[in-house]
């Protein structure tokens, strides 16, 4: 039985690292970087086909704890009280309770790196999962200006079988 892959991902760490939200973070303009983020995700998440939940602390969006479908990854916003860590950990630890997972852990938080590592989670710091989302983003980039979108194929023939059929319909006029 193939494992299912879960990765785990500090949001406001990944923002703060990330060269592409860096600047967003530091000029608190964290909806917008959240957005960025989110939409990364979401695209490697579907070239991976992993499912990632991405976590919020709550300290920067005071409330209850919030849980929501963003794209098609999992966004949660944690208690007021509770840090993206402590939930991370929890959640780590008991996915890795079942057999049916891989759990990755994405941070650059070292504390939190061993702690999930202890727990059987494998771990990813920011700047590795940044490069892996622009490898697949180049990566989708060359598959598409390779596709030819402006002949579309109206089956599965070729040219060849194509032109054979056109001589049998002219032969049968």
């Amino acid at each position: 039985m193939r494992k299912k892959n879960i990765l785990l991902v500090d949001g406001y760490n990944m923002i703060a690292f990330w060269e592409s939200t860096r600047q967003l973070f530091k000029t608190n303009r964290l909806d917008e970087a959240r957005e960025v983020l989110l939409r990364k995700l979401n695209h490697y998440a579907h070239f991976e086909h992993i499912e990632i939940i991405c976590v919020f602390d709550a300290q920067h969006v005071p409330g209850h704890r919030q849980q929501y479908d963003s794209y098609q990854i999992s966004v949660v916003f944690t208690k007021e009280d509770e840090t993206a860590d402590s939930y991370i950990e929890r959640l780590a630890a008991e996915l890795n309770q079942s057999a049916r997972y891989l759990v990755s852990v994405a941070t650059s938080d070292l504390n939190e790196q061993w702690t999930v590592f202890s727990q059987g989670a494998l771990r990813v710091s920011a700047r590795e999962l940044e490069q892996r989302v622009e490898t697949v983003k180049s990566d989708l980039d060359k598959m598409s200006a390779h596709i030819d979108l402006t002949t579309p194929r109206l089956g599965s023939l070729d040219d060849t079988q194509l032109n054979q059929l056109k001589q049998l319909l002219d032969d049968m006029k």
